[in-house]
């Protein structure tokens, strides 16, 4: 077990940011760790992290309790934090020394260069960090994670501020650790959480309310659903009196066709009922699918 986290809680005042967490990461785990702003999402990594301790329970990361053995940790794991908190008046290389000095990082220089190549650095390794715009910069914040060869890697929100072939290029890395390494990811972004993750842990109010493969969190949706298209004109409303549907979500209208997302009460397969249905009144059907599930709209399911 790489990481164990057993009944965290944290209180801050009158606040409950942690509320009774259990979560176990196993190594070779990439967790796309969601919730919405307040959740509890920075303060469960700052306690993985020993950067602050919690109020009840305990954690282990590695073997080793976050309460008897934070130096050990520390130096197994990479973070990366949100504020990302760099020397603006170093070299990039320079400012990779030093951090590799910290962690007594064996043959530095080598290191160093391995995690220059691997994060794209290279070309601005001229510059101090202060020339670099956000996107570099938070390449450098994620070289440091990595200086050190970690065990564990904690990131939030890594891909702030990255351009489109800079966020393909960090998720690649990032996925690319995970093969060895546990990764823990906080973001918003719900696409870089499909694209990098093997599992999605989603907290609300310091609550764990879901935690599962990302293929099943997906999946978990209730109901089925149809998007329909029918040539107009139809009316406004073309399925007003058909049974089990719970709610109709008008997808475009540009007075030609009429597009609709349709969502059933049950979950089984209603095409055959809907195509039924639609010969039967009359209406012209240019198109009927089952959408593709997002794992946006159960992330907003599940946190209402």
């Amino acid at each position: 077990m790489s990481i164990s986290i057993k009944n965290i809680t944290k209180v801050y005042g009158e606040q409950k940011a942690l509320n009774n967490v259990c979560i176990n990461i196993e190594k070779g785990e990439i967790v796309g760790l969601l919730g919405p702003n307040g959740a509890g999402k920075s303060t469960l990594m700052k306690i993985l992290c020993c950067y602050i301790e919690p109020t009840e329970g305990t954690a282990d990361v590695c073997g080793y309790n976050i309460s008897t053995n934070p130096l050990e940790i520390k130096r197994l794991i990479g973070y990366l934090p949100e504020s990302n908190p760099l020397y603006p008046d170093m070299y990039i290389r320079e400012y990779l020394e030093y951090v590799a000095n910290i962690y007594k990082v064996s043959d530095r220089q080598k290191r160093i260069d391995e995690v220059m190549e691997v994060t794209g650095l290279n070309p601005e390794k001229k510059k101090h960090i202060s020339q670099l715009s956000k996107g570099y910069r938070q390449r450098v914040g994620l070289a440091q994670a990595l200086i050190h060869d970690p065990q564990v890697l904690i990131l939030d929100e890594p891909t702030t501020g990255l351009d489109p072939n800079q966020l393909t290029e960090i998720r690649s890395l990032i996925k690319s650790i995970g093969k060895d390494k546990t990764v823990i990811l906080s973001t918003h972004i719900m696409q870089e959480v499909e694209a990098i993750c093997n599992r999605v842990t989603i907290i609300n109010k310091g609550i764990i309310i879901a935690d599962d493969s990302t293929e099943n969190i997906m999946s978990s949706q209730k109901g089925f659903s149809l998007d329909v298209e029918l040539k107009k004109p139809c009316p406004k409303n073309p399925f007003e009196y058909f049974e089990k549907i719970s709610k109709i979500k008008v997808l475009h209208d540009d007075g030609n066709s009429l597009k609709l997302n349709i969502q059933f009460k049950t979950e089984e397969d209603m095409r055959d009922k809907m195509f039924s249905y639609i010969i039967q009144k009359g209406y012209t059907l240019l198109s009927m699918n089952i959408p593709e599930k997002k794992l946006e709209e159960v992330f907003i399911d599940l946190v209402k």
